[in-house]
């Protein structure tokens, strides 16, 4: 069983958090209809439409290196402090706001997210800081943990596009005031 991230009502109420009716997120299903979409990111597309809902599992590793925090998708922070893993809309409306600066940064190397091309766009990004060189050393510590005990790199094969998907599903829960709830 992986990761899900579900779009709840929030605060919640009562006891348990409830789910967005996926009519919410119906616009998602249009995407499919886009010439030369990829299979995956018109997968992610159909499934938020169809339930509200990403399976984030695939994210994690990259979403907590481009936010800088472990355990981001898994809401950990929020299951130490409320009991629940719960992401509140202020936190979506951050992680959308990281993934869509990252995609905007990623424009210019092309379509496919790799390890490597997010390798060269956070390095780009972070050796423009006012603390660069600190700021780099984490960055290539981070790298270098994601590498398995043969050095090879996490074998990521995202676009743009699909991100960019991701990114507006935990938009879409900001901008209407919905949580997401850590499903794992």
């Amino acid at each position: 069983m992986g990761l899900d991230n579900v779009a709840v009502h929030w605060p919640r109420t009562g006891r348990f958090y409830d789910p967005v009716a996926p009519a919410e997120f119906v616009d998602f299903g249009e995407i499919v209809d886009v010439p030369r979409i990829s299979a995956p990111t018109a997968a992610l597309a159909e499934l938020i439409a169809k339930t509200g809902t990403v399976r984030a599992t695939a994210y994690t590793e990259l979403v907590d290196l481009l936010l800088g925090l472990e355990g981001v998708l898994y809401a950990t922070d929020a299951a130490a402090e409320d009991e629940d893993p719960v992401i509140d809309p202020d936190g979506c409306a951050w992680i959308a706001g990281g993934i869509e600066r990252f995609v905007a940064g990623h424009r210019e190397y092309g379509e496919a997210v790799t390890f490597d091309s997010v390798s060269i766009v956070l390095r780009g990004l972070l050796g423009d800081g006012r603390l660069a060189e600190q700021q780099l050393r984490w960055l290539e510590s981070r790298l270098d943990a994601l590498r398995d005990e043969s050095g090879d790199p996490p074998q990521w094969n995202f676009t743009c596009a699909e991100l960019g998907v991701l990114a507006a599903f935990y938009r879409r829960c900001a901008e209407r005031g919905f949580a997401v709830y850590a499903d794992a």
